[in-house]
C-alpha cells in the first residue's frame, strides 16, 4: 500500500468534491476526507444512495453536501450550473477527485460497439474534461488546488479484453498529463491514481468469480489521495500514482 499516515487535520476546511460518491471508493474518500476536515462535494446520479452517505458523514460530525449529476448525461450548461452553485456556497475548490466511471463490456474491441466505446468514453474521459474546464475558475482561486484523475492498470499497459475501459483509461492518462503542463503555473498540481484491485461493484462486475475477501476494501486504499489533497504533496503535478 502507499506508504502515507494522514495527519489529524490535513485537510482542515479545504472544499473538495469527489465524483462517483455514492458508493465504493468514492463513498470511502468522501468520508474519509470529512474526517480529516474538509468541506465535502459529494456527485453521483443515485439521490437515494447520496443521501446516505451524507447521513454517514454528518452523523460523524462532518460537513457535506450532496450534488446529484447524471455525467452520462450532462453537458456544457449543466457543468456552468455546477460552477456557479459552488461560486456562491464556497468561492473556491480546493480539491477535485475523478473517481466516477463506467466498467462497459468486458470484451475484446472487434467486439465492442461504437455505441458501448462512446458511452464510456463520455463518463470516463469527457465528464473529467468537463468538469475540469467548468471548474478551473474556483481551482484557481484556491491555494495549491489538487485534481486527481482515476486510472486502472489498463491504462497503462494494453489487456486483451479489456476493450472500451482499457482506451478510456489511456485517455485519461493523456488528459492528467495535459493539465498537469498546462495548469502548472497556475500552482494546481493534477495528478492521476491507480487504485488496484479494490473491493467495490465495478471489481465484482469485471471479476465475477473472485473472492471479495481477497481484495482490499476501499478504506484501505485512500493514503494516496489522502496524500495527494493535501499539502504534503505541494510540487508533485503530473504523476500517475499506485495506491497498492
Amino acid at each position: 500500500m502507499f506508504d502515507y499516515q494522514a495527519p489529524a487535520e490535513l485537510l482542515k476546511d479545504r472544499v473538495i468534491l469527489v465524483t462517483g460518491a455514492n458508493r465504493g471508493i468514492g463513498a470511502a474518500l468522501a468520508k474519509g476526507c470529512a474526517a480529516l476536515g474538509a468541506k465535502v462535494i459529494l456527485q453521483g446520479r443515485d439521490a437515494a444512495a447520496l443521501d446516505a452517505v451524507c447521513q454517514d458523514i454528518q452523523a460523524s460530525g462532518g460537513r457535506v453536501e450532496a450534488l446529484v449529476l447524471d455525467l452520462e448525461q450532462a453537458d456544457a450548461a449543466a457543468y456552468a450550473v455546477v460552477a456557479e452553485r459552488l461560486q456562491r456556497s464556497h468561492g473556491r475548490l480546493d480539491g477535485l477527485v475523478h473517481n466516477a466511471g463506467l466498467l462497459g463490456p468486458r470484451v475484446p474491441l472487434e467486439e465492442t460497439s461504437a455505441a458501448a466505446l462512446a458511452q464510456v468514453l463520455q463518463v470516463n474521459v469527457q465528464a473529467g474534461f468537463a468538469l475540469t474546464q467548468a471548474l478551473l475558475p474556483l481551482l484557481r482561486a484556491a491555494d495549491m488546488a489538487s485534481v486527481i484523475f482515476t486510472s486502472s492498470s489498463v491504462g497503462r499497459k494494453g489487456r486483451a479484453s479489456w476493450g472500451a475501459y482499457s482506451v478510456s483509461k489511456f485517455a485519461t492518462e493523456g488528459l492528467m498529463q495535459v493539465w498537469a503542463e498546462e495548469l502548472g503555473e497556475a500552482g494546481i498540481r493534477v495528478n492521476s491514481v491507480n487504485p488496484g484491485g479494490t473491493r467495490t461493484a465495478m471489481r465484482a462486475a469485471a471479476y465475477p468469480e473472485e473472492d471479495p475477501a481477497r481484495v482490499p476494501a476501499p478504506e484501505a486504499i485512500l493514503p494516496v489521495y489522502l496524500y495527494l489533497l493535501g499539502p504534503d504533496s505541494r510540487g508533485t503535478t503530473g504523476q500517475a500514482l499506485n495506491a497498492q
